[in-house]
């Protein structure tokens, strides 16, 4: 997982909107960039998903983002706030179903996908934002959309064999042979994020759980005082 955004306590909200919403203050975005982009969702969790992300690598299914998202989303409505999922392959086969993954598309894609997320967080929903940003300029946009901390970027730090060999559709194959054009960290950058406030690695040669991975993002969340009732 790789980043978190938080929603405003409603203040644009009508009286009766931020009454009916006053529990939910604070909602927290979050965004997620793991080690290597994926295209579509994992995981078992219909609907949801996290974009894989990595400085060199761009492979669905590759680093568990979609199974994180799931395990995240869970453990927050089990604790009892609203949360909602945008997984940037769903996306991409509605709202933005008229893009490439073009320099030009892809940021269209991510400004998109920000300004959907920005809505939900203002509405008192935790948004979970799944998607291919390769570029550093497209994330630091979606987090000026988000002012006073309440954008939060988790980065799944993984090797890049570790993404390869769990490369589920042979992604990362393809682009290796030239099959794939444009693929993240093969023959297109990827920048590596500079101010995450979380950083997810491995442990003693291990990949944490999904769980363990949750706890760490919520662990943030609590202590920063995002989910306070």
């Amino acid at each position: 997982m790789s980043s978190l955004s938080i929603p405003p306590p409603l203040l644009r909200a009508s009286p009766s909107l931020t009454a009916a919403a006053k529990w939910r203050k604070g909602a927290v975005r979050v965004r997620v960039r793991t080690s290597v982009p994926a295209l579509d969702g994992d995981g078992g969790c219909a609907g949801s998903g996290m974009e894989q992300q990595h400085h060199q690598g761009d492979a669905s299914g590759s680093a568990g983002k979609s199974t994180l998202a799931c395990a995240l989303s869970r453990e927050l409505h089990c604790r009892g706030h609203h949360t909602y999922v945008l997984d940037g392959d769903n996306l991409r086969h509605g709202l933005n179903r008229d893009l490439s993954f073009k320099a030009e598309d892809r940021t269209e894609n991510i400004r998109r996908v920000g300004e959907v997320a920005k809505l939900f967080a203002d509405a008192g929903t935790i948004c979970i934002a799944s998607l291919i940003s390769p570029y550093r300029r497209d994330r630091d946009a979606c987090r000026a959309l988000l002012p006073d901390s309440r954008f939060i970027e988790v980065f799944m730090d993984l090797p890049l064999e570790i993404c390869e060999a769990r490369d589920p559709k042979g992604l990362y194959k393809l682009a290796r042979t030239g099959k794939i054009k444009g693929f993240t960290g093969v023959d297109d950058p990827y920048e590596s994020p500079v101010n995450s406030e979380i950083v997810i690695k491995m442990e003693d040669g291990e990949c944490p759980s999904p769980k363990a991975m949750a706890n760490q993002v919520l662990c943030y969340l609590e202590e920063n005082g995002y989910l306070q009732a």
